[in-house]
């Protein structure tokens, strides 16, 4: 049985396992949830997603790093992808500056650092669209023109 047989039979279990729970949840109602009468199967549910994220997460970095670290070919471009996004997170950071007014949400006061970082974060999000819209429109242009 090879690896392919055995992923897709652990995702057909998982997947049935799974409408069995919301089935249990939907079950037990709105009302039932919301008063917290079903918290203990809620709670439960959610326990099991969060440890099949984490085994899903830790997967996915060992398999990445493996494929990494076997196709040497592939470093190159890999960590030049990962020097052009720490350099657009630097150069967002360096764009972005402190705002002084103070923010204030459920009692809770932004600092000028925290300003500072969300700013960085919107910067580079803007930054990172327009370097897709661009890199689409190029493509474009080029299969257009062939």
């Amino acid at each position: 049985m090879n690896s392919q047989k055995i992923i897709t039979l652990v995702a057909a279990i998982v997947g049935v396992i799974s409408i069995v729970f919301l089935g249990s949840i939907i079950g037990a109602g709105d009302e039932a949830v919301k008063a917290g009468e079903a918290s203990s199967s809620v709670n439960t549910f959610m326990y099991i997603a969060y440890a099949v994220l984490a085994v899903t997460l830790i997967l996915v970095v060992l398999f990445t790093l493996k494929n990494v670290f076997t196709n040497t070919s592939g470093l190159k471009n890999t960590l030049i992808g990962v020097g052009a996004f720490v350099g657009v997170l630097i150069i967002a950071y360096a764009v972005s500056g402190g705002d002084n007014t103070v923010y204030k949400y459920n009692g809770l006061t932004a600092t000028s650092g925290e300003s500072t970082m969300v700013g960085a974060g919107l910067v580079a999000f803007y930054i990172l669209i327009a370097v897709a819209a661009i890199s689409m429109l190029v493509g474009g242009a080029k299969k257009m023109f062939k």
